[in-house]
């Protein structure tokens, strides 16, 4: 358990803000599951924010099932920055989250994400308006650098500290690494080592074994999961359960494919039509990983015209799975 300001985090475990995946459906579903103690929403730009509100909503939404919940946002612009976290404390979010990680070329060409990394003198701007702006705890997520040659977490860190940023949490990658490669795990333990607030740690955690070993190789607060939660929503019940000396429960076929069929149809009964089917398919590609004939699954879900098809397929197999799974 650790605290931002009086936000209590537990478990110290947090489910990754991930773009088109963690919606407020999902976020929802994880921590019903247990041993999540927080949750960031999809980063949402705050130019979309504050020139047009109503197509941002979507992404800002979340219920009271999820608390603490922190929103992300990102930009360029210190006034819009400052203008959207006044908008979000207003929705009441439990935290204020400033997105400095993201490593997309659509996000690091409008200025904001990774970029600022490299422009460090923006990034004061930023931090000290929106920090003027509002009085809900304040948060960042960055990365190590912009590159292997420029590495300036530990400054980054001091600079956010000075500017009252409350809590950092750090992926271990740089932005030229996007996400190959093996997260740099010692910068991450360099930069708790040097904090006088709480550091979250990010980057190659997929198994309850890897959330545990980052706990101890780094000190940090917090461990953050992102691409693990994907393809296995229960992996933050499991990782609590192994940090605590408690046998992992692994779930058998039929129990995952329950779960994956019922958070698929609620998000088909959710998400408007025209969107939903491709909604689907990405959630669906990623959930399905792991399962028996999975990449046959994922063929079947790809080749789906409507939603409708997409169930078909989706329970067809399903059942057919379960029909050998009784039978051993």
């Amino acid at each position: 358990m650790f605290k931002i300001r009086d936000v209590i985090i537990d478990p110290p475990l947090v489910l990754a803000p991930m773009a088109g995946h963690t919606d407020y459906l999902f976020r929802a579903a994880v921590k019903q599951l247990g041993g999540c103690g927080l949750v960031f929403t999809e980063l949402v730009s705050t130019e979309g924010m504050t020139r047009s509100r109503d197509r941002s909503a979507h992404l800002t939404r979340f219920g009271e099932e999820e608390r603490p919940v922190a929103v992300q946002i990102f930009g360029a612009s210190p006034t819009r920055m400052a203008e959207s976290a006044v908008m979000v404390e207003a929705m009441g979010a439990d935290i204020i989250d400033i997105n400095m990680g993201c490593p997309v070329k659509k996000v690091v060409r409008q200025g904001g994400g990774s970029n600022l990394m490299r422009d460090m003198p923006l990034m004061e701007k930023i931090f000290r308006a929106v920090r003027k702006a509002v009085r809900a705890p304040l948060t960042v997520k960055i990365r190590t650098g912009w590159d292997h040659n420029s590495i300036n977490a530990v400054e980054v860190l001091k600079m956010a500290e000075d500017c009252g940023i409350e809590a950092l949490t750090i992926h271990g990658r740089t932005r030229s690494d996007m996400f190959s490669g093996k997260a740099d795990w010692r910068t991450i333990a360099e930069v708790k080592a040097r904090a006088s607030i709480p550091i979250i740690g990010n980057g190659d955690v997929f198994t309850p074994e890897d959330a545990e070993r980052m706990f101890k190789e780094t000190g940090v607060d917090g461990v953050m999961l992102g691409r693990g939660a994907l393809a296995n929503p229960w992996l933050i019940s499991q990782a609590w359960e192994h940090i605590n000396g408690r046998p992992v429960m692994l779930k058998s076929v039929p129990e995952r494919s329950a779960f994956v069929v019922e958070f698929l149809q609620k998000i088909s009964r959710d998400l408007p039509q025209p969107v939903v089917l491709g909604k689907l398919k990405k959630l669906g590609g990623c959930l399905s990983k792991g399962f028996p004939g999975s990449s046959r699954l994922r063929a079947r879900m790809h080749e789906a015209k409507t939603p409708e098809e997409f169930f078909e397929s989706v329970i067809a197999h399903f059942d057919a799975e379960l029909e050998l799974f009784e039978q051993k």
